[in-house]
């Protein structure tokens, strides 16, 4: 088909403001998929999100649309297509439409930026009812940043309490023009056919060179264990497919394909376009979206943001010395230039997950893998507890983000782990000449923490760096090293630190303005330092500056409960300030359980420790002796709660007699249980671990 009849397009909005929706009546209305296929969600394929009713994987799918009136240019004026089990005959009229669907919870934000480098156009859904939302401005800055047209929409407009004026009047505040604005139904179809000709007229097709070298980018992949690793590429330049002649045989073979960061060469057993299934595919022509089954079984060659091309070898060239194949390799990595890839996402919430089953572990870490393929915000490196054995510290993006990774560790993979404290990445100043062996300085730490990156990869897509203020020094400077702390099991002795800081972020609160004085008072008891309050009609848009630390607990579940849910919450990195960090030990009869040991600021260290050792209480099963649960700052205990010991009564064969005999017995009950508690075991439950994470 001709480039200029090929349209790239995702849909962004706010959570639950009807983007999986609009897909389904895209897909209805395009003939995508049958009738008889249709359900809700359709392209929401993985059962966590059809229950928990939000988005978490972004899912790309290829329409074929027919825009009345209107002759698209194509070579050989007719082709056929077939899309699931039909075959449709395109004519001068037909266009092709790749739609990526993408998240809309703030966690899962990295998914949305890598479906907007794939496109030249975006859907900017806002619901009539609710209005501009918290990401929907950050989803409308970030397209904007990528220069795409915006094509934005009003949904739901079928509902009473549509509030299309106000609605209207908030998006022309960001810049659109009213007679830009489609008004639409997504779950009845009102105006959908006109957003089918929106995208078609203003949005732009694909640039590229399509007799060029290829260079297709990978924006996403999984692992099928049929067909190895399956990576999802937008075609930039060239084509992928055909085949070479090799020169001895005469025989044909398929072209193989380099990953330019990685370096590995592959020979695809497929390719193909999603509808929204896999259909495989002679070719993926310049601006076509599509996949490419490699049937590597290493999880590890294939990055997202690499960039894939072919190879050109001949059997003969393949047959010279190994030092001719090095320089050709060399030759054919200096003509084709890699794309600008994805900037590494910066984990912001770090838990440590632990099989429950210690012989595991090798099963764990294949499992991650695989998960971390698809989802590679994901990352995670090797620790080990005296408690809880070998495991995992893990880092996400959010806590429903870890939330939704353990469940899908439990249904994909049938690992069930235990999750210990998440906490937030600190900076630590240490004194000078002051050295921790175990520590990474600050500017290593950056780095993802999947131990398989290559360093190539790293080369090739450089990470960011957080700045660092004055107050803290840079590594290797006189006064001293700035190393990462993101467990409490890294915190230093107390003796060699200089100064903490901690991560800030600059949150925005969009809530009805009757709600202002609850907000205010919420953000005040997380430590959040007041910016701006503006009002948009009914609408107030708070801007409050937050530590992390605070945040990640309950501070999303405490906002939606005081506001009715009627508030929507966007935050982003500001900076590290200095902090008063308390590292807190739970001990276990006298015995330091270093798994549940947190981090938490020296002023709330009480009031925390005195909740969690309380809770441990109520878990923490009766022996026959007493239990006691102890929370401490160093050498002083500041929290502790008792597990009562089951009591046998051994008095109660004694009938009258002297006192003597009553206490005598009791004595000697007392003497046992000592000499018990000294070689009795404790064994901690699994929900103990799951009962420190509820408590804020």
């Amino acid at each position: 088909m001709d480039q200029e009849c090929i349209r790239n397009f995702a849909i962004v909005a706010h959570i639950d403001h009807g983007k999986s929706t609009l897909a389904d009546r895209l897909m209805e209305m395009t003939g995508t998929v049958a009738k008889r296929e249709m359900m809700e969600q359709l392209l929401d394929s993985n059962p966590i999100e059809r229950e928990r009713g939000i988005t978490i994987k972004l899912a790309p799918v290829r329409m074929i649309y027919r825009m009345p009136n209107d002759e698209c240019q194509m070579p050989n004026k007719k082709q056929t297509f077939s899309i699931g089990h039909s075959a449709f005959s395109i004519s001068n009229s037909a266009y092709i439409l790749n739609l990526i669907d993408t998240p809309g919870h703030v966690d899962f934000s990295y998914e949305v930026s890598r479906s907007l480098a794939a496109c030249e156009g975006a859907l900017l859904i806002v619901d009539a009812t609710q209005g501009v939302q918290a990401q929907t401005l950050a989803n409308l800055h970030e397209a904007r940043e990528h220069k795409l047209t915006i094509i934005p929409l009003i949904n739901k407009i079928d509902l009473p309490n549509a509030r299309i004026e106000e609605t209207l009047r908030e998006l022309s505040s960001l810049g659109f023009r009213e007679e830009e604005v489609i008004k639409i139904s997504a779950k009845t179809g009102e105006h959908v056919e006109q957003v089918l000709e929106a995208i078609v007229e203003r949005i732009p097709a694909p640039s590229g060179a399509p007799t060029g070298a290829l260079r297709a980018l990978v924006f996403s992949s999984q692992y099928d264990p049929h067909k190895g690793v399956v990576v999802f590429v937008r075609v930039v330049d060239g084509s992928i497919g055909g085949a070479e002649v090799v020169p001895l045989s005469g025989t044909p073979r398929a072209i193989p394909l380099r990953f330019l960061a990685s370096g590995a060469e592959v020979t695809p057993i497929e390719i193909g376009y999603f509808s929204p299934k896999m259909i495989s595919s002679d070719t993926l022509r310049t601006g076509e979206v599509g996949y490419i089954a490699t049937g590597l079984k290493d999880i590890r060659v294939a990055k997202v943001g690499d960039t894939i091309t072919q190879v050109y070898y001949s059997s003969s060239e393949r047959s010279e010395s190994r030092s001719s194949q090095m320089s050709s390799s060399r030759q054919a990595r200096t003509i084709i230039l890699p794309l600008a890839g994805y900037k590494e996402p910066k984990p912001m919430v770090f838990v440590g997950l632990y099989p429950v089953n210690s012989d595991d572990i090798s099963e764990a870490r294949e499992a991650m893998e695989r998960l971390r393929l698809s989802d590679s915000a994901f990352s995670f490196r090797p620790i080990a507890s005296a408690a809880l054995g070998h495991g995992f510290h893990c880092g996400f993006l959010g806590l429903l983000h870890a939330e939704i990774v353990q469940e899908r560790l439990v249904r994909e993979f049938g690992m069930t782990m235990i999750a210990t404290s998440p906490s937030v990445e600190y900076r630590v100043a240490l004194k000078h000449g002051a050295k921790v062996p175990h520590l990474r300085p600050a500017e290593v730490a950056n780095r993802n923490l999947d131990p398989s990156s290559e360093d190539s990869f790293r080369n090739t897509f450089k990470t960011p760096r957080l700045k660092i203020e004055a107050g803290l020094n840079f590594v290797g400077s006189p006064q001293g090293l700035v190393v990462s702390i993101q467990s409490a099991s890294e915190f230093p002795d107390p003796s060699l630190i200089e100064e903490v800081r901690e991560p800030v972020m600059q949150v925005s609160i969009y809530s009805p303005k009757r709600y202002v004085g609850a907000i205010m008072q919420l953000c005040q008891e997380k430590r959040g330092a007041y910016i701006d309050l503006t009002y948009q009609a009914d609408q107030a848009e708070f801007t409050y500056l937050i530590p992390f630390s605070d945040m990640i607990i309950d501070f999303f579940d405490r906002l939606k409960s005081i506001t009715e849910g009627y508030a929507s919450l966007d935050y982003e990195f500001f900076d590290y300030q200095p902090v008063n960090v308390a590292k807190v030990d739970i001990l276990v009869n006298k015995e330091k359980v270093d798994a549940l040991s947190f981090l938490v600021v020296a002023d709330q260290a009480r009031h925390r420790s005195i909740a969690i050792v309380e809770r441990l209480a109520d878990v923490i099963p009766r022996h026959q002796f007493t239990i006691p649960i102890q929370a401490a700052i160093g050498g002083d205990i500041i929290a502790r709660a008792d597990v009562k010991a089951f009591r046998k009564d051994v008095t109660q064969k004694l009938y009258g007699g002297d006192r003597t005999r009553k206490d005598k017995l009791l004595e000697a009950q007392k003497k046992g249980k000592a000499r018990m508690k000294k070689v009795g075991n404790i064994e901690i439950p699994q929900n103990a671990f799951f009962q420190i994470l509820k408590t804020g």
